[in-house]
């Protein structure tokens, strides 16, 4: 080898992907694959308490046997600083129900580069399709209170050495169940923790992603699970966010910032709605509320004229479940709607002086058009329950998904609660405050016995409630 080209070399060994590959967005044909080049290899930080970009190319091999012989490969693309060196490619035309893998190509130029290590994602199956599908949906994971043992409400502070350098103990749980897909629903950075230190400038968001995302257990949890991603106030721009007002980080950053950061779209789309639906099943249907981008003033008194959703959201809500024949509809809202929450809160479709209107106004309008199997699963609360509303709503949320930053939760008949008067059913809330995560599993082997089975786990892997529903019910 000649010298210019052992130079090369070295030059291309000082580009780094330091924080993995992430596939997003899978459907039955297409998937969203992304990368971002780095000055060091993580999973430690610079001196500067950061994972730097670089400057570099990228290309994705791509095909369906994990030694990708006969792979193909992606056109090359340039990570720049503009986006934050991150560099994002559809693949299009696959095959439903499929798992394929896929590498990262990449280096200072395409005359030297390095190959990475082969990850994998599974496109969703045909609509018909009754193989098995399960996913596992987290929220609320906060750096702050992990790393530096502070429990952001009364829970737990457990998170060892060994789990500082490694991250959150929920991905090695969630890892070993081998989900087909995950949901994070919102919260997955806390721009505004520690308070004194909240990020307002591009740069200190950016940082926040780039903290989170360098652990070797995310690193490995994602090499392996696609993901849909859905944001929520803290990482949209700070504690119960609306669109209005002039502090900073602004509506616009924060809109743009979680479109760069996270495979929901494709790069560069600034007007895509980020609510969409997916079929995962023949028996189950998602549906992803966008909560941040429509919303009224939280201020604002509440009736028919406030909105967490937005006309135009709200309607394609209602067209679109309508239209769905799946024997479950799962709605993914990154905030509460049936609760009870605390009722010192208006930031939601649970508060008394939030968005309650456009909550029951929905949940008669589910009755009145016999939607009886919609569910919803959310985040932003840092406990875990299942709560029926009333008029039959059944809710289940994830909690958060470290300890560090769980709390004991609010029971039907509180005082202090959203439903002071009890009419909420909670056959569920967990006994102590714990992190961990919701896991989904859907097997229809025969027409007759589908099964939609939803369990809370713990961060260590273990279940805490489950709930059993069938087609015949």
């Amino acid at each position: 080898m000649n010298p210019a080209s052992v130079l090369l070399l070295a030059f291309a060994a000082d580009v780094y992907c330091g924080q993995g590959e992430l596939s997003g967005e899978p459907t039955q044909t297409t998937v969203l694959l992304q990368t971002r080049l780095t000055a060091i290899p993580g999973p430690q930080l610079s001196s500067e308490g950061d994972v730097p970009g670089a400057a570099g190319v990228v290309c994705f091999e791509w095909g369906t046997t994990e030694q990708l012989t006969e792979a193909f490969r992606t056109d090359w693309q340039n990570a720049t600083a503009d986006h934050d060196f991150i560099v994002r490619t559809k693949l299009s035309g696959l095959i439903p129900g499929t798992e394929y893998f896929y590498r990262c190509v990449h280096g200072l130029s395409q005359d030297v580069v390095q190959t990475g290590p082969v990850r994998r994602f599974r496109t969703l199956p045909a609509n018909d399709s009754r193989r098995s599908v399960s996913f596992c949906m987290g929220s609320c994971m906060n750096y702050h209170s992990f790393m530096h043992g502070k429990p952001n409400g009364g829970g737990p502070v457990t998170a060892t050495e060994e789990d500082k350098a490694l991250g959150y103990p929920s991905f090695a749980a969630m890892t070993a169940l081998r989900p087909d897909f995950f949901i994070g629903t919102g919260d997955i950075v806390y721009y505004d923790h520690p308070p004194r230190e909240a990020a307002q400038t591009v740069p200190e968001l950016r940082r926040k992603w780039h903290e989170q995302f360098r652990f070797p257990r995310l690193i490995d949890f994602f090499s392996r699970t696609p993901a849909y991603w859905s944001k929520d106030d803290h990482d949209f721009r700070f504690n119960d966010a609306d669109t209005h007002g002039a502090r900073l980080p602004s509506t616009s950053t924060g809109i743009g910032l979680f479109r760069e950061q996270l495979p929901i779209v494709e790069a560069g789309d600034a007007d895509s709605p980020t609510y969409r639906t997916h079929r995962i099943h023949r028996d189950v249907q998602l549906w992803f509320l966008e909560g941040r981008d429509y919303r009224s003033d939280n201020r604002q008194p509440d009736g028919p004229e406030k909105t967490i959703w937005g006309k135009e959201q709200k309607q394609w809500l209602q067209q679109t479940l309508l239209a769905s024949d799946a024997t479950w509809k799962i709605l993914i809202s990154p905030t509460p709607m049936v609760g009870p929450d605390r009722n010192s809160k208006t930031d939601n479709h649970a508060n008394l002086a939030g968005f309650r209107y456009e909550a029951d106004s929905f949940f008669q309008w589910l009755k009145d058009h016999h939607q009886d199997r919609v569910l919803c699963f959310c985040g932003d609360r840092h406990w875990q329950y299942h709560s029926i509303h009333p008029m039959g709503v059944e809710e289940f949320c994830t909690g958060a998904l470290n300890d560090e930053n769980a709390i004991r939760g609010e029971k039907p008949g509180g005082k202090k609660t959203t439903d002071p008067e009890g009419l909420i059913r909670q056959p569920y809330i967990y006994k102590d405050p714990t992190g961990g995560f919701l896991h989904v599993k859907i097997s229809s082997p025969t027409d007759q016995s589908a099964e939609l089975i939803i369990s809370h786990y713990d961060d260590t892997g273990r279940i805490l409630n489950s709930v059993t529903k069938t087609a015949a019910e």
